[in-house]
């Protein structure tokens, strides 16, 4: 289970590599070959016993031009030491596999990809001895995919959309068309999607939103966190929690929610009523069309 943003930025190209390849030519513009076959490796660079040092993710790639060890960092905030770090992973990788070794750098916060895109060079002014040039992935460059049909031809994308954008203003809509392409893909790969998803939004209102979507479409109820939210949904009552997951939906897509709607809503207790309205929720324009069938 991913429990933390850091996890879920660098596991979501253990869970899906292409994604990382199509990163790299369609947000960085990096010409970098089209892979034959990626696989895992083995995170764990420690040579002497007493320093332990490991990369976050390690993929290598088997293309037509060459094979390329794919360094994925997940970075939090700006950490000088990891100017050091970085290119002894490189080197290191170099020395032991005798290929290519690519680093990646993926981040929430655009001071620290500003920071981390700055080359690292070793040497004298005028004659680097090694000069390392991180690529990076965060806010400024991954596109937001507010659109379900866009999220839809790529949900892989429209995920990793949403765990960088997740602080921003565009979250609602980012998390809405994100919600309705988890659909249109197989039930085990969007209950691991929306576990990374839910690792990395950081504001509350924004997390609250995402698990009342995924409640919705029952996605989120495959998944081992849920766990916490059935303890406290069994604490208010079911039909309670359900009905205030359907108000949540509605407030923070931001439909007004007249008194009238309040009232019948909170006032049911029809588990399988409730569930048709909050499915209603995540696509009406309107507050009553939660009963245009009823």
């Amino acid at each position: 289970m991913v429990g933390s943003s850091h996890e879920a930025l660098h596991r979501i190209f253990q869970k899906d590599p292409t994604l990382l390849t199509k990163a790299l030519q369609k947000v960085l513009h990096v010409p970098f070959p089209e892979p034959r076959e990626i696989a895992a490796l083995n995170v764990d660079l420690t040579e002497i016993e007493p320093v332990e040092r490991r990369v976050d993710t390690l993929l290598r790639a088997e293309t037509d031009e060459g094979t390329y060890l794919l360094v994925v960092e997940s970075q939090g905030k700006v950490d000088e030491r990891k100017r050091g770090s970085w290119p002894y992973y490189l080197s290191y990788l170099y020395e032991k596999y005798r290929c290519e070794p690519v680093l990646i750098v993926i981040t929430q916060s655009s001071k620290t990809a500003e920071w981390a895109s700055k080359p690292i060079r070793f040497g004298f002014r005028d004659w680097h001895s090694l000069t390392v040039r991180p690529l990076v992935l965060g806010p400024d460059n991954v596109p937001v995919i507010a659109d379900e049909r866009q999220a839809e031809k790529d949900v892989p994308l429209a995920v990793l959309s949403a765990m960088t954008h997740g602080r921003g203003p565009q979250a609602p809509a980012i998390l809405e068309s994100l919600a309705a392409a988890l659909r249109t893909i197989d039930p085990d790969s969007a209950a691991v999607f929306v576990q990374f998803v839910d690792s990395c939004l950081a504001d509350p209102q924004a997390k609250q939103m995402w698990r009342d979507l995924m409640t919705a479409i029952q996605y989120f109820w495959r998944h081992p966190l849920a766990e916490q939210v059935r303890e406290e949904g069994r604490e208010q009552g079911k039909a309670e929690a359900r009905a205030e997951m359907i108000l949540h939906i509605l407030e923070w897509r931001g439909i007004p929610v007249p008194d009238s709607v309040r009232e019948r809503v909170q006032s049911c207790t029809d588990l399988d009523q409730l569930e048709a309205w909050a499915q209603r929720a995540v696509h009406a324009t309107d507050a009553t069309e939660l009963f245009i069938d009823d």
